[in-house]
């Protein structure tokens, strides 16, 4: 009666909605009864009084998970018919076959409440408007969600107890697979297995992931992959090696032979689409790392150094720069040099000078993000001669002595340790000879006790013989660290270290990777002069103050003492013989070219504001070759008549045999043998006129 109370007339115009869904497509197709039990539920509508053109029945959702609403279409039309007021009531086996979200059931819960919506399930009717009703859907609900949650765990227990014993089947990567047995063994291929070998080997020998795919392109080399998916899932490929592969390859700990579980998370995303990109964990929450695992290609000393060298790589692109791998270019201390104004660190420039790259070290991070002067601007090639002379102080015999003595230190800890390896070598030989008294005890003929013993005893020794070709692994290592004849060659190179410094053929790449393993950042402010703050690995410093170099047009200015010797020389020489005078000297050069010219002599006079050689010979009255003519009332002809005579003297002023004459006087020049009749009575009379002129004047 309580039933059809909660069904009234209007419940009855409007549709009745039958949901139908199962969790996944096994379950549709071998969990029939289920499926089965949700569409009989249609005789229950048609009990209640709905006819049947009147029940619509959704089932688009079947093999779709319940967590979440947002890739279940058949849900989200369920709610927005509820919404638009077209649903009387909803049908569903159990509370879970709708939603297993909360949020999604209370929210289905509210609209159904706001349309006067009826719910069914297997247990009877509800009517959300009311309290009693609504307090049961939700704790319905809630367990629901609960359950999920409990089947999840079972699961994920069941995964992660398998993956600390490093039993857990994952997809492993290319040159890695599964033996009849489930054990991780190497790819059988032998090629696989080289490229993969030369892979480690060429990025240990480059540094980078860019050089890496560089040597396999210029080498014309291919590369393995099994795809994972698609047409060509599990089929071995040959492409073109990728920095994204080289990056994945280096950062696997597979390859170094050790099984990991749970490196990255999963997150889902707001609106439960689906799940978000992988985020990456650090070592310390990873759920399971088993060394020594399977084989692999690389130690897991290597593989740390990779991952090490990688993250040096990556601070390049980093919002600090802090650091970056050495490239070809000539600047020494690329990627280690900070900013002493603004602390960020500064970036190189090269110019191109004489055929030569010449490096400049810049702060202009904020230059770029905000459009402002760049904070400071430092020639480097003073910078980098400054830190070439202080490797070369610093790298001496006795700085290397001192490190041998530490690294003696260093050798007597590896002993202890070596002691305490062994110990494990002994506990491990002491498991195998249990394992085989055991095993000879047992009746041979109870097969059930002797086969699991026979078992046991075979572990044993194979973990007998891992332990020890690891203790002896160790101990070779440690015994090449650090020997006499190692010694040896290092203090000789404290000794030919100038010498290998200063090698033309040395790369420029080579010199930077030997000043990061000594340096750890260099500090420059510029102000009256360069401070150079350098910082070592092990944390002592050191302070440099360098007078900041001259700029292009400085370095390449006339001294003082040219301009004065030019200016001296001016008053008896022509531009030409000065610039021959300079020559021949060699005591001075000119800014750029090897020797001097009229040109530049010229150039030097108008730029320094020097009186020219003609300006100088008219201050003293010098006069031209047309103007001492008509003074005298004779013909050009004459004047060089007479200067050939030697009656007149005339000096250069040009290279192109221009000259200006000395006006001795009229009288001194009649009073010289060689002179005509009419010729002196000429002089006579202009200097009698100039005479009067001048008495007259007076």
């Amino acid at each position: 009666m309580e039933t059809h109370q909660k069904v009234n007339a209007g419940h009855l115009k409007r549709n009745a909605y039958l949901y139908i869904r199962q969790s996944t497509p096994r379950q549709v197709l071998e969990n029939s009864e289920s499926t089965r039990r949700q569409y009989a539920l249609r005789q229950r509508a048609l009990a209640l009084g709905w006819a049947s053109e009147q029940i619509i029945v959704i089932d688009t959702d079947l093999g779709q998970s319940g967590a979440s609403a947002a890739d279940r279409e058949g849900f989200q039309r369920l709610v927005s018919e509820v919404g638009i007021g077209r649903a009387g009531i909803v049908l569903g086996l159990e509370v879970s076959r709708l939603a297993r979200n909360s949020a999604d059931w209370h929210r289905l819960l509210e609209i159904c409440a706001l349309t006067d919506t009826l719910i069914l399930d297997e247990d009877g009717i509800y009517d959300p408007s009311h309290f009693n009703d609504r307090l049961l859907l939700g704790l319905k609900g809630t367990m629901s969600e609960a359950e999920l949650h409990v089947m999840r765990a079972r699961m994920r227990g069941g995964v992660l107890n398998k993956a600390r014993r490093g039993e857990l089947a994952l997809p492993l990567p290319i040159g890695l697979v599964y033996d009849t047995e489930g054990q991780v063994i190497l790819d059988p291929d032998r090629q696989v297995q080289q490229s993969i070998q030369l892979l480690f080997a060429t990025f240990r020998r480059t540094g980078t992931a860019c050089a890496t795919v560089r040597a396999f392109r210029e080498q014309g080399l291919l590369f393995p992959r099994r795809p994972r998916g698609g047409p060509g899932k599990g089929q071995l490929l040959w492409v073109e090696l990728t920095h994204s592969h080289v990056i994945q390859i280096l950062r696997n700990p597979r390859y170094a032979g050790a099984f990991v579980y749970g490196r990255t998370r999963t997150r889902r995303k707001i609106d439960g689409s689906g799940r978000s990109t992988c985020v990456r964990q650090p070592r310390e929450q990873w759920h399971a790392l088993l060394l020594d695992a399977h084989p692999g290609y690389i130690a897991w000393e290597e593989y740390e150094e990779n991952l090490r060298r990688l993250r040096e790589n990556a601070q390049a692109y980093g919002g600090e720069r802090r650091k970056s791998p050495p490239r070809e270019g000539p600047a020494l201390l690329q990627g280690l040099v900070l900013c002493g104004i603004c602390g960020k660190g500064m970036t190189v420039g090269y110019h191109v000078r004489q055929q030569r790259l010449v490096p400049e070290y810049l702060c202009q991070q904020e230059a770029i993000a905000r459009a402002e002067p760049v904070c400071q601007r430092i020639a480097g090639a003073g910078i980098d001669e400054a830190v070439g002379q202080l490797l070369m102080e610093v790298v001496t015999p006795v700085a290397l002595e001192v490190t041998l003595a530490v690294q003696q230190e260093i050798q007597s800890r590896w002993q202890e340790a070596d002691r305490l390896r062994q110990t494990q070598v002994d506990r491990a030989r002491y498991g195998a000879n249990l394992a085989q008294r055991r095993y000879l005890q047992v009746d041979p003929d109870n097969r059930l006790v002797a086969d699991v013993l026979e078992a046991d005893w075979n572990n044993q020794l194979r973990a007998l013989e891992e332990a020890q070709r690891a203790y002896e692994r160790q101990r070779q290592a440690d015994r090449e660290a650090l020997g006499e004849e190692q010694q040896g060659q290092i203090l000789a190179l404290a000794a030919d270290f100038p010498r290998l410094w200063k090698d033309p053929n040395l790369p420029d790449r080579e010199r930077k990777r030997m000043v990061r393993l000594i340096l750890e950042d260099v500090t420059l402010t510029k102000r009256e002069v360069i401070t150079m703050h350098v910082r070592f690995k092990g944390g002592a410093t050191k302070t440099i103050q360098l007078p900041i170099p001259p700029r292009a047009w400085e370095k390449f200015r006339t001294s003082p003492e040219v301009v004065r010797e030019i200016d001296r020389l001016l008053d008896h020489y022509t531009d030409q013989q000065i610039a021959d005078i300079f020559n021949e000297r060699g005591e001075f050069r000119p800014g750029k070219a090897q020797r001097f010219n009229r040109a530049i002599i010229r150039r030097i006079e108008k730029d320094y504001g020097l009186k020219s050689r003609y300006d100088r010979l008219r201050e003293v009255g010098m006069l031209t070759h047309g103007e001492l003519a008509q003074l005298l009332g004779i013909s050009p002809q004459t004047v060089r008549r007479w200067w050939k005579r030697g009656f007149l003297k005339r000096y250069p002023y040009n290279s192109k045999q221009e000259y200006l004459y000395e006006h001795p006087g009229p009288a001194a020049l009649a009073k010289k043998p060689g002179f005509k009749l009419s010729e002196r009575r000429r002089l006579l009379q202009f200097d009698n006129h100039c005479t009067n002129e001048v008495q007259y004047e007076a």
